[in-house]
């Protein structure tokens, strides 16, 4: 019997898909990955954005004879509202005005019926600040050599800050 040609050739497809194949998935797997984290990233800053945008235009002389002040449970639900997709338990944020800050998680920050940006610190020209962190956990740490046993995810702290001046 002679060896055929054919036969001699028989695993080299399933060879170089090895080779191949697997770098391919995880380039794409990376891939998929990184677009995800900027998509959460820009998510972050556009709902801080929005959010000092609203707290801006609401200070103590935003329309008389109207009382149009603004708790930080209802500037978190903008924030909550412009940040489609972010778990409200695990975003961070910080009111900063001139007369101190408050910092807790979104869902405790929403029953929170407190004046902001208070007096003093609402008077036109003021400055307010908004800033949030997310942690943002990405699949493929687990990949990376050194991780460690079993699957270990990393964090990243994705940080946004908004400054605004009170315009009313």
């Amino acid at each position: 019997m002679r060896p055929n040609r054919r036969n001699r050739r028989c695993g080299s497809s399933t060879l170089e898909f090895t080779l191949v194949g697997i770098p391919l998935m995880f380039v794409l797997i990376s891939t998929f990955e990184m677009a995800r984290g900027m998509w959460n990233y820009h998510t972050i800053a556009h709902a801080v954005k929005e959010g000092t945008r609203y707290a801006s235009v609401h200070g103590v002389n935003c329309g008389t004879p109207n009382a149009c002040t603004v708790t930080i449970g209802q500037i978190t639900q903008k924030i909550v509202d412009a940040g489609i997709g972010l778990p409200t338990n695990q975003l961070r944020l910080t009111f900063t005005s001139q007369s101190g800050s408050v910092s807790n998680f979104a869902n405790n920050l929403l029953a929170n019926a407190t004046v902001w940006p208070p007096a003093p610190g609402n008077v036109v020209g003021s400055s307010i600040t908004i800033t949030a962190t997310y942690p943002f956990t990405s699949a493929i740490s687990m990949f990376w050599p050194g991780a460690g046993t079993g699957i270990n995810f990393g964090t990243v702290n994705f940080p946004a800050s908004s400054r605004e001046a009170i315009q009313f």
